[in-house]
């Protein structure tokens, strides 16, 4: 009787090389190279300034807003692009959410749905 194929028997298998311990594929001396460059990477980033944090009474409309159905599914799209298609589509979104959102347009706190928990 045959024994059952496995997806591993499919692979070639590698031996390993003389002296080389199983599951180490770098030396620590390239390890510390490649902390040294993420290192780098870091510091060469620009940071962008903090933003305020939002009104907590504007965040709690927007979160009705993200809830209420009547106005479309709200996924890969931001509220603005969502209340404008409900402006199209007749559904008459409010208009105190257009505004909130123009006026804080480049805080991605308030331009984008946030989908985490406690909410």
């Amino acid at each position: 009787m045959e024994q059952p194929r496995r997806i591993t028997d499919s692979f070639p298998r590698r031996r390993r090389g003389p002296g080389r311990p199983p599951g180490r594929l770098k030396d620590r001396k390239d390890k510390n190279k490649d902390k040294d460059k993420a290192q780098l990477k870091v510091r060469e980033c620009p940071r962008t300034p903090s933003q305020p944090p939002p009104d907590p009474a504007l965040m709690e409309m927007l979160r009705r807003f993200d809830l209420s159905w009547e106005y479309g599914p709200c996924s890969g799209i931001t509220r603005l692009q969502r209340w404008e298609r409900a402006q199209e589509l007749g559904l008459s979104p409010p208009g105190p959410i257009r505004d909130a959102l123009l006026e804080h347009r480049d805080n991605p706190d308030v331009t984008y749905r946030w989908d985490g928990v406690g909410w």
